[in-house]
């Protein structure tokens, strides 16, 4: 099965921009987007249910704000969806777990540090609690894939100018020992272990300077998995060619047998 993720910037204008005609063709059995900016009944209904798929949503109480949702077919339909379950982050719209049998995938959007570390503390927090979430469900005897937009570069290999950017938002140290911290947790950051020394695979890049002509970018977006889960592993992907935001898609191929 394949799990997409994606920040889309915007539902809507992702709609103008041929959201559905691509969604179409590329045919994920799920897909997650980051940076709703909607609430589901403010959107078209060819964006709330495109054929072929049904959608939950967990939008902020803030309209035009952060919010995720999820895609998936009539096969990938979930037991249960549950928010995080703290109102700091669920007021936000910031993450929702898609439940089923024998795992979980957890749909993130990671808050943004912001300049002179403003939302720092409030970054690092969300991190610890989707930390403890991926343990939780882990130690409960399901697998973990947590997807999405974590708003930050984990290495130098994750940015096309780390030396210039070592004290911006999204490469604060405190933000990279977090991931540090995530992963020593007993989780994969899949598409790095399968391409562990391949510099210049980024999913972002700024609307300024013409940065993805350049591909002058980042890579903020991922499929993070518990170790367990590896061998079930097909391949993970960035899909830098999907135009539509300032994101591109990454995929994660799993063995159907989940």
């Amino acid at each position: 099965m394949w799990c997409y993720s994606w920040n889309v910037n915007g539902i809507r204008a992702a709609g103008k921009k041929g959201f559905c005609h691509w969604l179409a063709a590329a045919r994920p059995d799920i897909l997650c987007v980051q940076e709703t900016k909607a609430h589901r009944e403010q959107v078209e209904p060819d964006l709330q249910t495109p054929p072929g798929y049904d959608s939950v949503w967990h939008s902020a109480r803030k309209r035009g704000y952060s919010g995720v949702a999820a895609y998936f077919t009539p096969e990938w339909t979930p037991q249960d969806v549950q928010p995080l379950g703290d109102a700091a982050f669920d007021d936000e719209g910031r993450a929702q777990a898609l439940i089923y049998a024998d795992w979980v995938l957890i749909n993130a959007y990671f808050p943004n540090s912001q300049a002179d570390r403003k939302r720092l503390d409030y970054k690092l927090a969300f991190f610890d609690a989707i930390s403890e979430a991926c343990r939780s469900y882990r130690d409960s005897g399901k697998h973990v894939v947590l997807c999405g937009d974590y708003n930050v570069s984990h290495k130098d290999i994750d940015l096309a100018r780390p030396d210039a950017n070592r004290d911006n938002p999204g490469f604060y140290p405190e933000e990279c020992a977090a991931m540090d911290a995530f992963l020593a947790g007993g989780f994969v950051d899949i598409f790095r272990e399968t391409h562990p020394d391949e510099p210049e695979h980024y999913t972002w890049w700024s609307y300024r300077t013409r940065a993805r002509e350049r591909n002058i970018g980042w890579r903020l977006d991922y499929h993070c998995i518990d170790e367990a889960l590896r061998p079930q592993v097909v391949q993970s992907i960035i899909l830098a060619d999907v135009p539509g935001s300032d994101h591109c898609p990454v995929a994660l191929e799993l063995d159907g047998a989940l």
